[in-house]
């Protein structure tokens, strides 16, 4: 399985409100309301860390959950955002300012 690399896009909004951070698309207007583990893996999405360290180390040590089962809702929740083109994907680090960068 390749590792999957996320960032945060450049066409939403999203703003911290009373300890919950909302999200918008500005491409749908889909808006989604995250909970804690949801806002530390969107925090995370620099694009330059993998999303399996993301979940080991950010998820499994601050919210006391499996792996396997960090992992599983990971892969969901990136999936379901990267839909509404909220999160970026890819199998390689991102370049902020380029987007993803070829292997070489």
């Amino acid at each position: 399985m390749s590792e999957k690399y996320i960032a945060r896009s450049s066409q939403i909004a999203a703003r911290m409100l009373g300890g919950e951070m909302m999200v918008m698309s500005a491409v749908d207007s889909t808006f989604f309301t995250l909970n804690e583990v949801a806002t530390a893996i969107w925090q995370a999405a620099d694009g330059r860390t993998p999303l399996g360290e993301i979940v080991a180390s950010t998820v499994c040590d601050e919210f006391e959950v499996d792996l396997d089962t960090a992992r599983r809702d990971a892969e969901q929740f990136v999936d379901e955002l990267s839909h509404h083109g909220i999160l970026l994907v890819s199998d390689h680090p991102f370049d902020i300012s380029l987007g993803p960068v070829e292997a070489a």
